[in-house]
């Protein structure tokens, strides 16, 4: 037993209290709201009726709460201090218990809603536009066309891992790394949670009759099926997420223009996301309200970002202490 167990297992009561009101002092928005999420996705798969996929999804998110609230309890509270595996289980935590949760959906969101609504999303679409995206481009399908917006889709995945790796481990800027993390981390718990109240398949399926045109089998595109057939969370479409994420990671490029490598990779992110977003009406994955809802997402997520950043830079300036673990910092700001 090293010294701080030792203090802590006889410390008084209100030296223990001492250290809970410290890490809730220490609360960034990040935490609450990756606490907040995953606590609402463990109290919905509770309150659905048992199975196997239920049962196993309430297991699992329940694991990544529980390793969210220890990690918290330990990185906040001043407890664990390295400055290396501070930061790096905070990110695991926090970011990665999002990203993992998706995985989990796939055996709540049928129990959830036992019923879809691409029927209301397909009408709101003519209502409102007059007209439907993948009905319309199904008279452009080809070979050539099919595996180019398959091409865009599936580099959705690489486009995320190219902006969150080096993002999340290397950044050295706490505005810069606050700005991207926290909302992208809002574009995802939203765009989870809003999963359950809109749910449904895509016009692939619901509309499956209406195509002339079968998508014709290639390279990319039989890998996009196989990657939603085996980690997809299924009837998840509304908001579209493959919309929100590359319109934010566009946003979050154009508005650091002025630094390296976004001077030159903001119009290489810029035409990625439209044509992701093309390709995800194209393939017949989502509806046209879909992607606007993802765009409005992405907006709201952008703006968030900016603005919580900056009130807790004002916070964090007070108390001295980084928002975000740093790398290479033991979590107190002496500059």
């Amino acid at each position: 037993m090293n010294q701080r167990e030792l203090y802590l297992t006889h410390s008084p009561p209100q030296s223990r209290a001492g250290l809970v009101r410290t890490t809730l002092r220490e609360l960034a928005p990040q935490d609450w709201i990756v606490f907040v999420y995953l606590s609402l996705l463990v109290l919905i798969a509770w309150s659905c009726d048992a199975s196997p996929g239920r049962d196993g999804a309430l297991r699992n998110m329940g694991a990544l709460l529980v390793f969210l609230v220890a990690t918290l309890s330990v990185v906040r509270s001043g407890v664990l201090t390295h400055k290396f595996w501070a930061p790096l289980l905070y990110r695991l935590a926090i970011y990665g218990g999002v990203q993992l949760s998706y995985f989990f959906l796939s055996g709540v969101l049928p129990l959830v809603n036992t019923t879809t609504l691409d029927h209301e999303l397909y009408e709101l679409d003519m209502a409102l536009f007059g007209f439907e995206p993948a009905m319309m481009m199904d008279s452009i399908v080809t070979p050539v066309t099919t595996e180019w917006f398959a091409f865009f889709y599936f580099s959705y995945f690489f486009l995320l891992a190219l902006h969150v790796i080096p993002i999340l481990m290397g950044s050295r800027s706490r505005r810069f790394l606050s700005e991207f993390a926290l909302g992208l981390i809002l574009v995802f718990c939203v765009g989870h949670l809003v999963y359950m109240l809109v749910p449904g398949f895509g016009p692939y399926k619901a509309m499956a009759d209406s195509f002339s045109n079968p998508l014709p089998s290639g390279m990319w595109l039989d890998l996009v099926m196989a990657t939603v057939a085996s980690g997809g969370a299924q009837m998840d479409i509304f908001p579209s997420l493959h919309t929100a994420a590359p319109t934010f990671i566009a946003l979050f490029s154009y508005r650091y223009r002025d630094r390296m490598p976004f001077r030159y990779s903001w119009v290489v992110v810029a035409l990625f996301a439209v044509n992701i977003i093309i390709a995800t009406m194209f393939l017949r994955w989502h509806y046209l309200i879909d992607v606007i809802a993802g765009l409005l997402l992405a907006s709201l997520a952008f703006l968030s970002g900016v603005v919580f950043t900056s009130s807790e830079s004002s916070r964090r300036a007070q108390l001295r202490t980084d928002s975000w673990p740093m790398f290479g910092h033991t979590g107190r700001v002496a500059d």
